[in-house]
């Protein structure tokens, strides 16, 4: 059974940074691809960063810059990086983990962690 535990949220103010960590277990990592996606209030959940398989990464456009996805294949974990943080940046935070050909939607999700940026 995979298990996700996320770390690292947080409150901080427009300009500030924030590091999220999530560590699985339950699966062999290396080979799945993993993710970041958030979700505020009133809006539907979105994908922020991921990384495939030996860490080909895509973001967001609206995090592009700002936010920095690694993975870490021999600790079974991915931590997502987060500088200028924004106010609309606010949300809860999950990480995702699927296996290739397959959708996040189908993946394991972390219980969450909750990102608030002050103006």
């Amino acid at each position: 059974q995979v298990q996700l535990v996320e770390s690292g949220g947080g409150l901080v103010q427009a300009g500030g940074s924030l590091r999220l960590s999530c560590a699985a277990s339950g699966t062999l990592f290396s080979i799945n691809t993993v993710g970041w996606y958030r979700q505020a209030p009133g809006k539907q959940r979105e994908m922020v960063a991921t990384s495939a398989t030996y860490g080909r990464a895509n973001y967001a456009d609206s995090v592009k810059g700002r936010f920095t996805i690694s993975r870490n294949n021999g600790k079974n974990t991915v931590t997502l990086q987060m500088n200028s943080l924004k106010p609309e940046d606010t949300a809860v935070y999950y990480c995702v983990l699927w296996f290739p050909g397959t959708s996040p939607e189908s993946g394991s999700w972390g219980q969450g962690t909750q990102v608030t940026v002050s103006s």
